[in-house]
């Protein structure tokens, strides 16, 4: 029993040291930028040992991956929301939602944003990532339409993952806009116009 109770308070430890570096990361991140941010600078302001920090994660890339999750996390529940529409008016509202949804969280995670589009560009691991990451909503998206066709409600003869793919890399190029502070239009009329053009290409 004993044994137990100091593996779990070994366990909860390593977890809240992980939290603490992966805050004192964030802010070093949001402070220098991609390429100036050391793990030094990480571990010092999450007071943590060198030792410890290199248990958690192998380098800066590694960290900036598992923050790059979590933001991204946050995009992927929009592209979660419950899709079974039963006519093109119900599908249509639900996608301009998510467009818009998806458009403002740039917004709002700008700042972070910002820093992957430098780590991108940069690392080939975070640049990896990116794309299993692009991957995964494009899944999503696609499993919709797949929905959508079924019903009867788009067009059949449309490879499904093929408009997803376009259909995200609209909403990604946006979303860069947006991020780069280079779009004079409201997120509102963004999401309007590509919903518009979307669902009237593939929806009867």
């Amino acid at each position: 029993m004993m044994e137990k109770e100091v593996m779990d308070k070994r366990h909860l430890r390593s977890i809240k040291t992980r939290q603490k570096l992966l805050e004192a990361a964030k802010e070093v991140f949001l402070e220098e930028g991609f390429q100036k941010a050391t793990i030094s600078q990480m571990i010092k302001k999450a007071e943590v040992g060198y030792g410890t920090a290199y248990v958690h994660f192998e380098g800066k890339e590694d960290i900036l991956i598992v923050l790059m999750e979590d933001v991204m996390g946050k995009f992927y529940e929009i592209a979660e929301i419950s899709f079974y529409p039963k006519s093109k008016e119900e599908a249509e509202n639900i996608i301009h939602k998510q467009a818009y949804s998806f458009l403002k969280m740039a917004e709002t995670e700008r700042r972070m944003l910002q820093i992957f589009e430098q780590a991108i560009g940069i690392s080939s691991a975070v640049s990896e990532k990116w794309k299993s990451i692009r991957e995964k909503f494009i899944q999503r998206i696609s499993k919709d339409i797949s929905y959508a066709q079924e019903n009867g409600l788009a067009r059949k003869e449309l490879n499904h993952e093929l408009v997803a793919r376009g259909w995200f890399f609209t909403n990604e190029m946006y979303l860069w806009d947006i991020v780069r502070n280079e779009r004079q239009e409201s997120v509102e009329e963004i999401a309007k116009t590509i919903t518009a053009v979307y669902t009237r290409g593939l929806y009867l």
